[in-house]
């Protein structure tokens, strides 16, 4: 009577194809995710700015679009979404994304509609001289 043996390995080929599979979406989505609102920020030579949580951050394009945390809000609802904010994150800065070409009249109405909201503390980001 012959003995019949288990076979006791495993064939990983099928496993590899899906790992591979898996790679290439990651690699054909990962430039996808990077996508943002398009601000071309002045340049000032300055040290950079660490924050221990995640930041509050009001973006305004050159075509006057308005975004908190990358999501457009309409110039009326822009105040009550701030207040939102900060009552519940308690959010006591915002850092302000402003584009070189936009007026800097409409930047201090963004700060004050900023600051009647509730918010103490404004940043304004910048990018460092010589990175473009």
């Amino acid at each position: 009577m012959a003995r019949r043996r288990l076979l006791s390995e495993i064939n990983v080929t099928p496993f590899v194809d899906v790992m591979l599979v898996l790679l290439i979406i990651f690699i054909i989505a990962a430039p996808l995710l990077e996508t943002g609102i398009d601000v071309n920020l002045p340049e000032v030579e300055t040290s950079t700015l660490t924050t221990p949580r995640e930041p509050v951050i009001v973006s305004i394009d050159k075509r006057g679009r308005i975004f908190v945390n990358r999501k457009q809000v309409k110039e009326a609802e822009f105040t009550q979404k701030l207040k939102v904010i900060y009552r519940k994150k308690g959010a006591r800065m915002v850092y302000l994304r402003a584009d070189k070409d936009v007026s800097y009249g409409r930047v201090a109405r963004l700060m004050g509609a900023i600051r009647n909201a509730g918010i103490e503390k404004i940043g304004m980001v910048t990018e460092p001289v010589g990175k473009r």
